[in-house]
C-alpha cells in the first residue's frame, strides 16, 4: 500500500486507523488462504510498526546449560511474601478502580499442573498509566498502586492475584491508537533460559479489532486463549469481580507468548520456521 498524505494525520504524521485496519484485513485474508495454523504472534507483523524493527533476525544463541546453573537466579517460597500477590495493599490507602481477583492454573501441554512456578505481573493503573518514567500518557498516577505483583503456584498449579482492572492507554503505533486493557504475565519455563512473557485481556473489549498487537496472533482461536473469562464463583460479595485465566506452557494449545512463533501446517506440508 502506498501511503500518501491522505493516509496520515496532518498534525501527528502518523497513519490513520483505517490504514492499520486494511493491513490487518489483508493479513487475515492471506492467512486464511494459506491454510496454515499459527498459534503464536508473528514476529514481523506489519500493522504492528515497531515489530518490523525489533524482531530477531539472527539465529538464537544457545547457552551452555551447565554454565547457566552458575549464574541463573534462584528463588523459593521464602523469597516471595504472600502479600506480594495483592496489588491493592501496597500503598498507604486504597487504589482507585474496579477491584478484581485474577486466578487460574499454570499447566503443561498434557494438562498437568506446573508446581512452584514463579508468576509475575505488571499493569497500568485504572487510568491507563504505568509507574514508569517513559510513560508520558497524561493520565494521573495513583500513589496507592504500583502495578506489580508476584506469587508462586501451589501444588495444583494455581496462582491468584488481587488487583485493579487496568485502563486502556494510547500508544504511537498510528494516529489515535489505543491498547485494550491488559495485564502482563511473566513465567519461567523448564529452566531459567526460558522466560515466558504474555498478556491477558478482558472479554468483550471493543479495542480488540483495532489493536495490531492483539491481532498479530492471526488465528482467531489462538487469540481467544489470551482472553480471561468472567467467573461469578470467583467474584466476592461486595468486594471484587473475578476472572479466570489458565496458562498453558507447551503443546499445540499453549498460551500465545510475546516474541515467539509456532507455525503448524497440514500433514502434507513441512513445518516452517
Amino acid at each position: 500500500m502506498i501511503q500518501g498524505a491522505a493516509t496520515r494525520h496532518p498534525s501527528t504524521g502518523l497513519v490513520h486507523q483505517h490504514v492499520i485496519d486494511d493491513e490487518i484485513a489483508q493479513t487475515s485474508r492471506a492467512y486464511e488462504a494459506a491454510g496454515a495454523v499459527e498459534h503464536q504472534p508473528r514476529l514481523d507483523y506489519a500493522p504492528y510498526r515497531s515489530s518490523l524493527l525489533r524482531h530477531p533476525t539472527k539465529d538464537l544463541h544457545h547457552a551452555d546449560p551447565e554454565g547457566v546453573e552458575l549464574w541463573a537466579p534462584c528463588f523459593g517460597e521464602r523469597d516471595i511474601d504472600p502479600l506480594e500477590s495483592d496489588l491493592t495493599i501496597q500503598g498507604g490507602g486504597e487504589p482507585i478502580g474496579e477491584r478484581m481477583v485474577v486466578t487460574g492454573r499454570v499447566l503443561d501441554g498434557d494438562g498437568r499442573p506446573v508446581r512452584r512456578q514463579l508468576v509475575e505481573i505488571w499493569q497500568a493503573n485504572a487510568g491507563g498509566r504505568y509507574v514508569h518514567k517513559r510513560d508520558q500518557h497524561p493520565a494521573p498516577l495513583d500513589p496507592n498502586f504500583t502495578g506489580v505483583g508476584r506469587c508462586i503456584t501451589d501444588d495444583q498449579g494455581h496462582y491468584r492475584f488481587t488487583t485493579i482492572k487496568p485502563g486502556p492507554y494510547p500508544w504511537r503505533n498510528h494516529h489515535n491508537a489505543w491498547r485494550p486493557a491488559h495485564i502482563h504475565f511473566s513465567l519461567f519455563g523448564t529452566d531459567f533460559t526460558q522466560r515466558l512473557v504474555t498478556q491477558m485481556y478482558f472479554p468483550g473489549d471493543p479495542l480488540f479489532a483495532l489493536d495490531p498487537i492483539y491481532q498479530s496472533i492471526v488465528d482467531p482461536k489462538a487469540r481467544q486463549r489470551l482472553v480471561a473469562t468472567y467467573d461469578h464463583d470467583i467474584t466476592q460479595h461486595e468486594w471484587a469481580t473475578g476472572y479466570r485465566w489458565d496458562i498453558v506452557l507447551t503443546g499445540g494449545h499453549r498460551t500465545p507468548l510475546e516474541g515467539d512463533l509456532d507455525v503448524e501446517r497440514s500433514d502434507d506440508e513441512e513445518t516452517s520456521r
